[in-house]
């Protein structure tokens, strides 16, 4: 997927999208949940939020994946065993994976419904697919289970991280802290 860095950490750009997807799709998750579980007044502003805050992280992660493939990343430390090693690849695959496929669901979805996404007033994405109410049905249930699915495979990730972090000491998670932390060697 990408060239191998020579240095232990993420580039600074690389550290500060990853921190501020994370937020954003921590708040996606939390936007969707508070959609499916109301039908209060507060239903249209989260929809609207949600439609504008899954567009930005489409791009961010489009600017996530280019500058991957140009920057590369950090080398995991040749202590790793080869199933750990891995997991890493596979669940990296999976988080880009789904940070590109739901938003495109999402749009995808609301074309068959023949709701528009409306951004930032009166900005206006067309249609990827024509309406289809059985197409909304089968996208509809696709883009809540793939978002299960995300949330599952993000929990796993910060489990990894923590576990690098605190356990293995093995300078992963360093790779990506927003600072440096101050006495974390990597041990190969």
């Amino acid at each position: 997927m990408s060239r191998t860095m020579t240095h232990t950490r993420f580039s600074g750009a690389q550290r500060l999208l990853h921190w501020t997807m994370a937020a954003g799709i921590v708040a996606m998750l939390f936007i969707g949940v508070g959609m499916l579980s109301t039908v209060a007044p507060s239903y249209v502003p989260l929809v609207a939020t949600h439609k504008t805050l899954g567009v930005a992280l489409f791009a961010l992660v489009l600017v996530r994946l280019v500058l991957r493939l140009v920057l590369g990343a950090p080398p995991l430390p040749a202590s790793l065993p080869p199933l750990m090693r891995l997991g890493a690849v596979l669940s990296h695959w999976g988080l880009y994976g789904l940070m590109i496929a739901l938003p495109l669901l999402g749009w995808a979805m609301l074309s068959t419904a023949d709701y528009p996404v409306v951004l930032f007033g009166n900005f206006r994405l067309p249609p990827i697919l024509p309406q289809s109410d059985s197409l909304h049905t089968l996208l509809w249930a696709a883009h809540r289970w793939l978002a299960f699915a995300f949330f599952a495979l993000i929990l796993l990730h910060v489990a990894a991280a923590l576990f690098h972090a605190l356990i293995r000491r093995d300078g992963v998670f360093e790779a990506m802290a927003p600072l440096p932390l101050h006495g974390t060697e990597r041990k190969e």
